[in-house]
């Protein structure tokens, strides 16, 4: 690598999903700590990838995505959200989400721009940033609950300011956005130049009879947001790494001019089976299958010494307390775990800038349920 390329990179370090996901290879540890589930996905859709490399899919794709996926897709926001979406236009096929908010970070920020981050937030989000010699200026959620506190949102905001990063369902808490908090974001950036990137992966995975509200549901911010999206968190197949990113026509020729240098082209059998598979007229319920889970799991660690705050409302993951257990930091925590009792977890502090540490850790529990009887075997240990 050349100097010139090393002075740009973001100084990230490894993540701590690498950290935790080696240390539980090293100790044999049962895994909760990484965001993938360990069942199978439904059969229609695994049927609909075999027909497609069978079949004429198996070249590359047009840049956009496949038509027929984006047709779909825009016929499935029609359906859920009553929106109306150009599929030509608006929607772009991506190699996973992580990939569609690095493309959009891209095309919105110059170096010494800035960009506001809601802690705790995902870890690729500040590297992004500051691979494009922009600054993340971060700004804390009211913990346990992690709600946003708007008025220190309003006073992170300059001249410089750029883009505004929002998530939820949250990863890593499960939190999850009220309508009137999209309509205090819209307050926010009225009369600035300021663009949203809406991480919405886990946007089905809403419980407790709650609902998901979309930045393309407000009228206002959807002219000047990204909105991403994951198929991988929806049907639950990651490893498949396709998502899309939903932008106004502007927002989206600038998208693509990035991505059209990058990935060019997302594998297509899997566009094929995907674009396929939404036009089923009986898809599975996703969120009440991970609610069932959520349920199960708070169920076997009801006796635990962990505290729950709150149940996540949304989400693969739910955030515990751990201080009836060990006043350790978090990160020296989640190595114990894994180490002595073989669970691996995630560290809350790992997903701020400065480290801040509530003492909270984050299981992930879209698992079998024989995964997570066997972890919580584990964790009665501790009593």
């Amino acid at each position: 690598m050349s100097q010139h390329a090393l002075q740009n990179a973001p100084a990230a370090g490894t993540t701590i999903f690498t950290v935790m996901s080696a240390l539980a290879a090293q100790h044999n540890a049962i895994n909760l700590s990484q965001g993938f589930p360990d069942f199978p996905i439904d059969e229609r859709l695994a049927a609909l990838l075999h027909e497609a490399a069978r079949g004429s899919f198996n070249q590359y794709a047009p840049m956009a995505g496949l038509p027929m996926l984006r047709e779909s897709v825009a016929a499935d926001l029609n359906k859920r959200y009553g929106l109306n979406i150009n599929a030509d236009n608006d929607i772009t096929i991506t190699p996973g989400a992580t990939y569609g908010i690095y493309c959009a970070f891209a095309s919105l920020l110059q170096p010494g721009d800035e960009a506001i981050v809601l802690e705790p937030a995902y870890d690729s989000y500040i590297p992004n940033i500051e691979q494009h010699r922009a600054k993340a200026v971060c700004v804390p959620l009211t913990a346990p609950d992690f709600r946003v506190d708007w008025d220190r949102v309003r006073q992170a905001v300059s001249s410089k300011t750029k883009a505004i990063i929002i998530n939820t369902p949250h990863n890593p808490t499960g939190a999850i956005w009220s309508a009137s908090d999209w309509d205090q974001l819209a307050a926010l950036v009225e009369g600035t130049e300021i663009s949203v990137i809406s991480d919405e992966v886990y946007e089905q995975l809403v419980f407790d009879r709650q609902r998901h509200y979309s930045v393309l549901q407000h009228p206002f911010l959807r002219e000047r947001s990204f909105a991403v999206f994951s198929f991988g968190k929806v049907f639950n197949n990651t490893g498949w790494k396709l998502g899309y990113v939903v932008a106004p026509e502007a927002l989206t020729r600038s998208f693509r001019k990035i991505h059209q240098y990058l990935a060019f082209s997302v594998n297509t059998p899997s566009q094929y089976a995907i674009a396929q598979y939404l036009r089923h007229p009986f898809l599975p319920n996703v969120g009440a299958l991970m609610q069932g889970k959520r349920d199960y799991f708070l169920s076997l660690i009801k006796d635990l010494p962990f505290t729950v705050h709150q149940p996540a409302a949304g989400s693969y993951f739910q955030t515990v307390g751990y201080e009836q257990i060990s006043d350790l930091p978090d990160l020296e925590f989640a190595k114990w775990l894994t180490r002595e009792h073989g669970v691996a977890t995630i560290p809350i502090s790992s997903f701020y800038q400065d480290r801040k540490d509530d003492k909270l850790i984050r299981f992930c529990f879209a698992k079998k349920e024989e995964t997570l009887e066997a972890a919580v075997e584990r964790l009665m240990r501790i009593c």
